[in-house]
């Protein structure tokens, strides 16, 4: 096993994260409270788009998804991100092949990928055709064989008995690492540093990323954003994620209302009390990742026609306009319609990927349109009132000249209804049927079950 040199700045390290852990303690954000993140200038219209490699192609290899580089490329993806690369362990494996979470070496590729030396051509050509390309980083437990539990089995954390734990019990596959040990930052932050360096990768997506102390992200991210610019995701959702280290964060209070939604649970002017809280609570410049499905929903808890059934588009469509970056899973575009197995071989069934188009036009819009910019970059969120805003949920975003107008119909049937303000006034175009529209003020129209227009 490569072996990752180890730092003299223990002390200096834990200094930082005990001044960390002083400076993380608000828990809500007034205006001068921070001072905004700096965020690569190409992730402000970015998409994200998420790839699952073991199951993207029958060859599950870094070579065979690159065949499909061309055609993320044409739809727009700014940002790929990787499901972890590494190898996975044996000892105590889930199924057949394993969870991609349980990282037997993190200064290796998976072989069931390829090599090393794919991966690093991978990269290049990625960045070659203006894409960036970040890696999933499984910081808070490893696989039982890793070689750290033999050489440093004081790295994990233990029970009374003395034995080594998992950090979920149904999480059998994988060993809790103590971030009490100076020595498991010391390892974690160069490991990070190899990947930047070696392959030239252009940041992370940090699996269970508050199960690890937030001093410690706040410590090491400015590192390795020394080494070059990166873009950070948390796979977590609390505001001092975005204090230091972290552009962009999972928003699972929206997907959890989107899901609830469209099982007529809750209406759709609940949406107002979620942003108002965001604002409340999250700094201004902060990413909020807006997805209608990821590699652990699909699996777990459905595909989006199980839980979002025929309003999926009109949801898919609602995170690309609402305020955030929005994120796209393996398969999407090509309407997805099984629960992919996550310890066995389950490829994606391709076929004439129906929805390509509709996602590409998405992709397209935010790229493009200034106002849908991402954190405080992005344009005036204005709320549109309808005489239906239990069923409709219309907004305006505005910067400068460019305005983009949102309306949905977030039921299963016909809503007739009247948009009363006088803010959308004017003259639009029709993302997906080029129609023009014209607003003048108290204008009724009608959209039909899950119906929804986006307006330029």
């Amino acid at each position: 096993m490569k072996q990752v040199r180890e730092l003299t700045s223990s002390a200096i390290l834990v200094l930082f994260a005990i001044i960390f852990l002083s400076l993380n303690s608000c828990t809500s954000w007034t205006s001068g409270d921070f001072v905004p993140s700096r965020h690569p200038e190409w992730s402000k219209n970015a998409t994200i788009y998420e790839v699952n490699i073991r199951q993207f192609t029958p060859e599950g290899t870094f070579a065979a998804f690159e065949e499909h580089l061309p055609r993320l490329q044409k739809m727009g993806i700014k940002i790929l991100w990787l499901m972890p690369i590494q190898p996975i362990g044996v000892v105590n494996r889930k199924g057949t092949l394993g969870s991609y979470y349980s990282v037997k070496d993190y200064l290796s590729v998976n072989p069931e990928y390829g090599t090393l030396d794919d991966f690093k051509q991978l990269v290049n050509k990625t960045h070659k055709m203006g894409m960036y390309l970040i890696i999933d980083w499984v910081a808070n437990h490893t696989a039982w064989d890793n070689a750290l539990i033999t050489e440093h089995p004081e790295w994990y954390k233990h029970n009374e008995e003395g034995n080594i734990i998992p950090p979920v019990a149904d999480w059998t596959d994988v060993a809790w690492l103590d971030y009490n040990q100076p020595e498991v930052w010391n390892y974690m932050n160069d490991a990070l540093q190899f990947w930047i360096k070696e392959c030239d990768i252009d940041g992370y997506r940090c699996d269970v990323a508050g199960m690890v102390p937030v001093a410690f992200w706040d410590t090491v991210v400015p590192q390795l954003k020394a080494i070059r610019e990166l873009f950070m995701l948390a796979e977590w959702e609390t505001p001092d994620m975005h204090d230091t280290a972290f552009d962009a964060t999972y928003s699972w209070d929206l997907y959890h209302l989107m899901n609830q939604i469209a099982k007529g649970e809750k209406s759709a002017n609940v949406i107002d009390t979620l942003l108002i809280t965001e604002r409340n609570t999250y700094p201004p410049h902060a990413y909020r990742m807006r997805f209608t499905t990821n590699h652990d929903e699909n699996s777990w808890n459905g595909t989006v026609f199980e839980r979002l059934g025929e309003g999926a588009e009109a949801f898919a469509a609602f995170t690309f306009t609402f305020p955030g970056i929005p994120l796209i899973y393996s398969g999407q575009e090509a309407a997805l319609d099984k629960r992919l197995s996550f310890f066995e071989k389950d490829s994606i069934a391709w076929g004439e990927i129906p929805l390509g188009d509709f996602y590409a036009r998405l992709v397209r819009l935010k790229a493009c349109h200034p106002s849908l910019r991402s954190g405080d970059d992005g344009g005036e969120f204005t709320r549109v009132t309808t005489s239906a805003d239990t069923a409709v949920y219309a907004f305006l975003r505005t910067l400068g000249d460019d305005r983009v107008l949102s309306v949905f119909n977030f039921t299963p049937v016909t809503q007739s209804f009247s948009l009363t303000s006088e803010a959308i006034n004017g003259t639009y175009k029709e993302v997906f049927t080029d129609k023009d529209w014209t607003f003048e003020g108290n204008d009724t129209i009608s959209l039909g079950p899950w119906g929804f227009l986006i307006l330029l």
